[in-house]
């Protein structure tokens, strides 16, 4: 009896090892590194991102990646309190002072669209194929005449940051604006500030994929007023965070990197070069790499380049670490080189 309860209490330890070794084992070669890309509203709410990520954890089964979509102010903050591995924005001068503070390196430009100002098809303020300055200015007019409102972001994103620009060029100051009855502050993201604009019949800067998007969606009835000039330009950037910097150490710089790779990448600039174009017969957003490669526009990489490079090159050598060959593309100008740094806080 004492032998038989013996060999059944000696199979039970093994299978009960066994099972744990199973279990220990499988869990370890399952178990996925998380990737968090902080980024922006307009590339989040036209479902782009919903396709880089199932192709980005087709390519890398071993990790997965979330998306934080806020304005690109939000953004940079969330990353810089380690909330997230790296960012996918649209603010070049913010951009710089977040490689500038040491938080980020490797920074790479991956698209780009248009800006447009959006309103009611009757176009109160009447400023139908104006420049964005001279727009700006007549509906201001309008405004104060009881004809037009003017809604804004309001949310400091890079929308918000480049409508301010706009005002700041055709003369005007925000802060003045913001307190009369005309300009309102939506205080959010693009789709609920188009919505609001819907409502009051009135005027606002909206990306064009955000537009598009939403008009298709019968979310507005808005029209497009003004669409044209490198005033209005949107260029969208990717910038890991940088492992040499205390606050933000522990980042997962490895696969914030492969994710850059993988946006700049042939099979990923086709996407963007595709997105959009079945349902609005253009795309969303326009693959930079591939302008620069085609080369037949230089116009364009020239507006991209002096709104989004710093003394021209879009990622200067002493905010670059271990980027491999990410910068091995040639420009028309110069061919850059990889380049190891030894970043410190």
């Amino acid at each position: 009896m004492r032998t038989k309860l013996f060999v059944i209490i000696i199979v039970v330890i093994i299978i009960l090892i066994g099972w744990g070794s199973y279990t220990y084992f499988n869990t370890k070669m399952t178990t996925k590194q998380l990737l968090i890309v902080s980024t922006t509203t307009s590339l989040y709410e036209t479902g782009l991102l919903d396709i880089l990520k199932v192709e980005f954890e087709k390519q890398h089964p071993s990790i997965n990646v979330s998306f934080i979509s806020q304005g690109t102010g939000l953004a940079i903050q969330t990353a810089m309190r380690r909330d997230a591995d790296m960012i996918l924005v649209h603010d070049p001068v913010r951009e710089l002072k977040f490689l500038q503070d040491g938080y980020g390196v490797n920074r790479k430009v991956v698209a780009y669209n248009f800006f447009v100002i959006a309103g009611p098809s009757s176009d109160p303020a009447n400023v139908k194929g104006l420049s964005p300055t001279e727009a700006f200015t007549k509906i201001k007019e309008a405004g104060e005449a009881n004809f037009a409102i003017w809604v804004s972001r309001g949310d400091d994103s890079g929308t918000h940051a480049k409508e301010k620009r706009i005002w700041k060029s055709a003369g005007f100051d925000t802060t003045e604006l913001r307190t009369m009855s005309w300009y309102l502050e939506a205080g959010t993201g693009m789709t609920a500030t188009l919505r609001l604009t819907d409502e009051k019949n009135a005027y606002t800067l909206v990306d064009l994929g955000s537009y598009l998007n939403n008009y298709a969606n019968e979310n507005i009835k808005l029209g497009i007023i003004v669409d044209a000039g490198k005033d209005i330009l949107n260029v969208y950037s990717a910038i890991a965070n940088n492992p040499k910097k205390t606050e933000v150490y522990g980042s997962n710089f490895d696969a914030s990197m492969k994710f850059i790779e993988f946006l700049v990448s042939d099979g990923v600039q086709q996407i963007f070069a595709d997105f959009g174009k079945d349902k609005f017969s253009k795309p969303l957003f326009n693959p930079y790499i591939k302008l620069l490669e085609r080369g037949n526009n230089q116009e364009l990489i020239d507006w991209i380049q002096d709104l989004a490079y710093y003394d021209g090159i879009e990622c200067p050598l002493h905010y670059r670490y271990e980027a491999d060959d990410l910068y091995q593309v040639i420009h028309k100008e110069l061919i850059i080189a990889p380049i190891i740094l030894d970043f410190q806080n």
